[in-house]
């Protein structure tokens, strides 16, 4: 945004609405910047913006869910993240970017689109830690390629039959670390500019109060509607997978 012109409402209003999105329902930040500031930012911009935003989102988030992090449920899919993230990363320099985010994007589609019309699953019990370190490792790769930092720990968290507070203390905590993990491996600090800077101080005041009023409404949600938001959520996530990146 040269000079920061009319663009800057835009920028400022779509950071509203990613923070009260991710407020309400844990993930999907990125999913709802982008679709406004690939617009009107350079694709750099709004990688390191998602990063550095998508930070403060979710830490603020798990900061208040503090109290009630099990680290017993918790380290296996962090563990296997941190092996994930960076193969994530490599693929990208072997891999059609396109195609690997088309594939996932499909399997987003699919799964939401049957999760939504059909009855709750019976809780998947297998597995144990063995299974929650396997899904962090492919959540991990997942968010390397994509950004997209707690999808599959979200499928994976639903079909444990988790409540609402249950999941969000895992896929929040877990996409936390992601975002860590990727700025690190990417070398996303590279790529901070000045104008880049004046963004992340000017989104604050937006990003804060649409964060607040995102947690006051998840107050207000119930386990039906929590698996209905995140269910459409995936689904639009899928679907952006899926449209080539212009």
């Amino acid at each position: 945004m040269d000079g920061f012109p009319l663009e800057l409402p835009l920028f400022l209003i779509a950071t509203f609405a990613g923070a009260l999105v991710a407020g309400l329902s844990g993930f999907a930040f990125g999913l709802v910047v982008s679709s406004i500031w690939l617009y009107i930012l350079t694709p750099l911009q709004t990688a390191t913006l998602i990063i550095a935003f998508g930070l403060l989102v979710q830490g603020f988030s798990v900061w208040k869910l503090r109290r009630a992090l099990d680290w017993r449920r918790l380290w296996p899919f962090v563990a296997g993240a941190a092996l994930g993230v960076p193969l994530g990363v490599s693929i990208l320099t072997f891999a059609n970017p396109g195609y690997v985010r088309a594939g996932i994007g499909l399997f987003l589609v699919l799964y939401s689109l049957y999760a939504l019309f059909r009855p709750a699953l019976k809780p998947v019990k297998a597995g144990g830690a063995a299974a929650d370190a396997g899904v962090g490792f492919l959540n991990g790769v997942l968010g390397g390629i994509t950004g997209f930092a707690g999808i599959l720990v979200i499928i994976w968290c639903g079909l444990r039959g988790w409540s609402k507070d249950q999941q969000r203390t895992v896929f929040q905590p877990v996409a936390v670390a992601i975002f860590l993990m990727s700025a690190f491996w990417i070398g996303a600090n590279r790529a901070i500019t000045s104008e880049t800077i004046k963004l992340f101080v000017l989104g604050l005041p937006a990003l804060l109060f649409g964060t607040w009023l995102g947690l006051k409404l998840f107050g207000r949600l119930d386990e039906a509607s929590f698996r209905k938001v995140v269910l459409i959520l995936l689904l639009a996530s899928g679907a952006v997978l899926i449209v080539p990146k212009f």
